[in-house]
Parts: structure tokens; sequence; C-alpha cells
């Protein structure tokens, strides 16, 4: 019998090019994976009981506790998967590199014995799939993740520059996700200062200063990655193009509504 609904701060992580590699590598990066994981949580102090995962193949869906600190999170928890990864890459080969693309987003979750769902999950799971983040990640060529964090989650925490968290480094994107809905994320990039090959135009985050740009990925006229970075990764090649926007985020940054209403893909898988 299912459980019933309970809030949880909702991670997503997912391997970079993972269905790109041959058998042998893929086994090897979802051991470096959790040894990452592991390491990052215990590294940001977050308890090992205050959290469950759930094996997604090539990434993981990380339910923490509603008490776990989201600052934690979107703070000590990311720059300690970006240090792991660091560590990992100095003795990884260039066949065997791994990088992530994390997502953060919360609300409420149910378990039952096949595993979690809910709305929720399901948003975060279209934010870590979306098209800006993994292009945002296919241009910082020396970056080892890209982290984007749902517009309910920079809204509530981010945006209020808590001592571990910079806002200045995160730019907001909208998307089309599945059944045509419209979702806001803001994307940032541990040693960058700001998602490289994203902002077409200046200005901060809560500035007010317009961020201008509609486009799809890769259509003509679309930003270029910074500095020439690598090609879109084979997994995305083929994929239709995603449009999505760049700009600040309007409406009321404090009652509005900002949780996105869609229906759930079907429950999460074992």
């Amino acid at each position: 019998m299912p459980m019933a609904a309970v809030h949880h701060w909702i991670v997503v992580l997912d391997i970079e090019s993972f269905s790109a590699r041959s058998d042998p590598l893929q086994r090897s990066l979802r051991a470096a994976m959790y040894d990452v994981l592991h390491a990052a949580v215990e590294q940001a102090g977050i308890p090992g009981g205050a959290l469950s995962t759930e094996d997604r193949g090539d990434g993981v869906l990380i339910l923490f506790q509603a008490q776990v600190p989201p600052v934690q999170l979107a703070g000590a928890l990311v720059r300690a998967l970006d240090d792991c990864l660091r560590e990992k890459a100095a003795v990884f080969s260039e066949a065997h590199a791994m990088r992530f693309r994390v997502a953060l987003h919360q609300g409420l979750v149910s378990r039952d014995a096949r595993g979690w769902s809910g709305d929720a999950v399901n948003t975060a799971f279209r934010l870590v799939d979306a098209a800006p983040l993994r292009d945002v990640l296919s241009a910082a060529g020396r970056a080892r993740l890209a982290f984007i964090a749902s517009d309910e989650v920079y809204r509530a925490v981010i945006r209020h520059d808590h001592r571990t968290v910079d806002p200045a480094a995160y730019l907001p994107v909208t998307f089309e996700a599945k059944h045509g809905v419209e979702i806001t994320g803001w994307v940032t990039v541990p040693g960058y200062p700001s998602p490289p090959g994203l902002a077409p135009g200046a200005g901060a985050p809560g500035t007010g200063t317009p961020r201008s740009g509609t486009y799809a990925a890769g259509a003509p006229g679309a930003p270029s990655p910074a500095g020439g970075g690598p090609a879109a990764p084979a997994e995305r090649q083929g994929r239709p193009n995603v449009v999505f926007h760049i700009g600040e985020v309007h409406g009321d940054p404090v009652a509005g509504d900002k949780h996105v209403h869609h229906h759930s893909g079907g429950p999460v898988r074992p």
C-alpha cells in the first residue's frame, strides 16, 4: 500500500553521455557515480539516514527528508560533488571521463513497494534532462557538473544570498517539457561566474535588468558554446530542437503561483 505523500527535497543526478559508452565503461561509471555520491553526502555533513536513493541506470534519484536544510543541498552538497568529481578526474582516462547534470526541486512524493512517485519527481527529472542544461555542460569544457534548481527552490532559497550559495552565478532558463509544459529553472556551473554559452544579455538575477533571447538549441542564430566547446553529446543527436527562453522570470516572486502543473508521465519505475 502506498505511503501518504510527504514533502522531500528532490535531487537527481545524471551522467553526461552515459549511453555513448561501452558496457564495461558504463558499469565502471556507475560504480564511480555511487562513490562520488556517498563521499559528497558525507563531506556535506548530511546524515545517511536523512535520505533515500533510487537507482536510475545512468543516474540516481535522491530524496532528502524535509528537515535537511536546502541551503546545505544547493551549497555544500553541490560543492562536494564537484570536489569529488575533480578527484576522480585526476585518475580517470579521457574515455572514462565522468561529468554530472544535477537538479534540485522540492515537493510531495509518495512511496510504494516499487519506488517513489509524484508530480515533483517528474518535474525534477525534466529539469535534469532539460536541453539548456545539457548545452551549458557541453559548452563548459573545464566543468565537472552543471546544476539546475527549480524556480521554486531558487525563489525560496538561492536568491536570498546565503553564505554558501551565490545567486549571482545563476541564470534563468525556461524550456518546453513533456505535454507542452513550460518549466523555469536556474542554472549555475561551479568554477564559472555564469553558465557559459547561455546569456546573450547582461544583468544579474534579481536586478530587473532584462535578458532577451528565444531560440532553438542548434538553430541558426543561437548562441554558440563559449570558447568553441565540445559538440552536444551523442545521446542528444537526432532529438528535435527544443525551444527555450532566457530572461528574467516575471510575476510575483513571493505570492505568485510558481508550481508547475502537468500530468504525471506514469509511476517511477523500480
